[in-house]
């Protein structure tokens, strides 16, 4: 149910008094005239809204520890760890709002700068953390396509839902993810709007991007409807064990040949020799492609939480 934009002012009020003024529930009551219960219930409805956004300015030892080892052992030159929720069955909880901070690190510097966007749940959950910025020194392009195969726009697709809170200059890539043939995306790599896009993802000082497992039917490329089951368990036959924005990699971090790989229209990763390359990505089913993306050196930052670092550092 729909919650009408005067009530949301009100509990954004109540929110503000709250948890920056530092009243109590009987204060905000007495300030705007309601009920203790009616204070109460703004307050937790700003919080279900999503108008309350939670910082804790204290770094935790046991994550400092761990982003520190992480480093060491597979050479990255960013990481950030966060508390695991051991309760808790999302994939998401505590490195989307990590993953929106450091995005939001990047976009307050006034040189410009152009960043890279991929795709996925992780990357979407981050993105709707964001605050609204006004940053329009900066370029930020896509990675990839945003269309899905029956031509809507692919839903985890997150340049669009980044434009409605930032003010930059995107470059969406207006391709399906993975094209119908090689010489279709040949075909379309060749048109001139497209061969700018895929210059600048080239050109990316930062690139973000998430971790998709294929150890499943229900694999993110197969439930999105970017590939065939048929596809699927052939990719996994042939030695695929993750994905990261369409492009399929095998045990030792390359790449699958020929297959799907042939006919994803993502751009190239940018090279992490040369620019910082952030996986956000948690989890047990994405520990296998987390360590592939680490070692080998296809991606050199990473955004995870404790249990996930800890298995990677065993």
């Amino acid at each position: 149910m729909a919650v009408n934009g005067g009530k949301l002012d009100e509990a954004a009020r109540a929110a503000w008094l709250y948890y920056v003024a530092g009243n109590t529930q009987d204060q905000i009551a007495a300030k705007l005239g309601v009920s203790r219960q009616s204070a109460q219930r703004l307050v937790s409805l700003a919080v279900s809204e999503g108008l309350v956004k939670v910082h804790i300015d204290y770094p935790i030892a046991h994550c400092l520890d761990l982003s520190k080892a992480l480093r060491e052992a597979y050479g990255l030159s960013f990481c950030e760890v966060v508390p695991t929720d051991p309760d808790s069955r999302s994939t998401t909880l505590g490195i989307a709002q990590a993953t929106a901070a450091e995005i939001e690190r990047w976009l307050k510097r006034q040189e410009p700068l152009i960043m890279a966007i991929g795709t996925g749940r992780t990357l979407r959950a981050a993105v709707e953390q964001l605050s609204t910025m006004e940053c329009p020194q900066h370029r930020i392009v896509s990675l990839t396509g945003n269309i899905a195969p029956d031509g809507s726009a692919a839903y985890y697709n997150v340049v669009f839902t980044m434009a409605d809170k930032v003010k930059a200059r995107f470059f969406p890539m207006p391709l399906p993810v993975i094209a119908s043939s090689k010489e279709e995306r040949e075909a379309l790599h060749a048109q001139p709007m497209i061969r700018s896009t895929l210059a600048l993802a080239d050109e990316a000082a930062v690139s973000f991007v998430g971790i998709g497992e294929l150890d499943g039917d229900d694999a993110p490329l197969y439930v999105d409807g970017f590939i065939t089951l048929e596809e699927l368990r052939t990719l996994r036959a042939a030695g695929a064990v993750t994905e990261i924005v369409g492009w399929t990699f095998d045990a030792d971090g390359r790449l699958i040949e020929g297959m799907t790989n042939e006919r994803v229209a993502s751009a190239p990763l940018p090279s992490s020799a040369s620019s910082l390359v952030i996986a956000s990505a948690m989890g047990r089913r994405k520990l296998p492609g987390i360590r592939i993306a680490l070692k080998g050196k296809i991606v050199n930052g990473l955004v995870t939480d404790e249990a996930t670092a800890e298995a990677l550092l065993a």
